[in-house]
């Protein structure tokens, strides 16, 4: 039913692009006809916010993975550099939230530890609407930050990186069996803001998966027993990304970049000093307005690695 429901909105989608590029057509050629060159550029930027959608729709033709209709999770590390990462990975963080948000997705905060001045150590955020896994799928790698540090005196320009991890929310169509003999399972009291009962129990809950290392934590719920729920389906999530992962290698035969997330497999450079720039490495593709980009405009980016990995898929 959910694949029958992304099919008909597809083809709803270009029916409704085609006839509104016919009848903007038409509307063009009155223009031209009667002379009106208000009418022309008005119907010019009309034409231009079409080819956007257009746009948009193509790239959602690509998402036709596994679980590309999935929702996801989102993890966020700071590299080494103290505040500066830290602040880094905030600013990471606000971008993807921001984009969430224009696209009308659900977030939900699983987990968040605070930096000790700024910024923050470490995130995890799920992001629930159709897509969401498609479209963030090629975002994990490390992401570089070229400015003059806010927390530096002298005003001197610092390089910070932060890694980015995305995998899918796993549902209940799809068994990953874990033996929970494998698994080791700690408790530790909450790091929020505080408050009625926050904090003043073991309520947080942290799994690691000893044979493959995964760690999954979560402290939002009050309740032991919920979050120890989530950690469990976040790691059933995680095995299941890790599965994913082993497939694309063996059909690609080389080595997945996301396996391990090091300061030699940046993704992408976001400049704000000594020039502005956000380049993606694996693309080509650049912006010359990193605050927009900063502030969640990074569809274009998303669409171009999008194409470039269904290109590789079918070389």
């Amino acid at each position: 039913m959910q694949e029958r429901t992304a099919l008909e909105s597809q083809i709803k989608a270009i029916g409704e692009i085609s006839g509104e590029l016919a009848d903007l057509s038409g509307l063009a050629d009155m223009a031209e006809e009667e002379g009106d060159a208000a009418s022309a550029d008005d119907v010019l930027e009309l034409i231009k916010a079409l080819a956007a959608r257009a746009a948009t729709a193509e790239t959602e033709a690509l998402l036709s993975g596994e679980a590309d209709a999935n929702d996801c999770y989102l993890e966020i590390h700071p590299g080494a550099g103290g505040t500066e990462s830290n602040d880094w990975a905030a600013m990471l963080l606000r971008m993807y939230l921001r984009w969430a948000q224009r696209r009308g997705y659900d977030i939900e905060v699983i987990d968040q530890q605070a930096g000790e001045q700024a910024g923050v150590k470490s995130a995890t955020v799920k992001i629930t609407g159709f897509n969401a896994y498609g479209w963030l799928k090629t975002e994990s790698g490390v992401h570089r930050l070229v400015r003059i540090s806010p927390y530096d005196s002298n005003a001197r320009r610092h390089t910070s990186f932060a890694s980015v991890w995305i995998y899918p929310v796993v549902d209940d169509a799809i068994e990953i069996e874990i033996n929970e003999s494998d698994c080791r399972i700690d408790t530790y009291r909450s790091s929020g803001a505080g408050g009625q009962h926050v904090n003043t129990t073991d309520s947080a809950v942290r799994i690691t998966h000893v044979p493959t290392g995964i760690v999954v934590a979560c402290q939002n719920e009050r309740s032991q027993h919920k979050n120890r729920a989530t950690a469990w389906n976040m790691l059933r999530a995680r095995l299941f990304e890790r599965e994913l992962q082993k497939r694309e290698e063996a059909a690609a035969a080389v080595a997945a970049s996301k396996t391990e997330i090091g300061w030699g497999h940046q993704i992408r450079s976001y400049v704000l000093q000594p020039y502005q720039m956000v380049k993606d490495l694996r693309t080509g593709v650049e912006s010359p307005s990193p605050d927009d980009v900063l502030d969640g405009d990074i569809d274009k980016f998303l669409a171009a690695s999008l194409a470039q990995r269904v290109v590789g898929d079918a070389a």
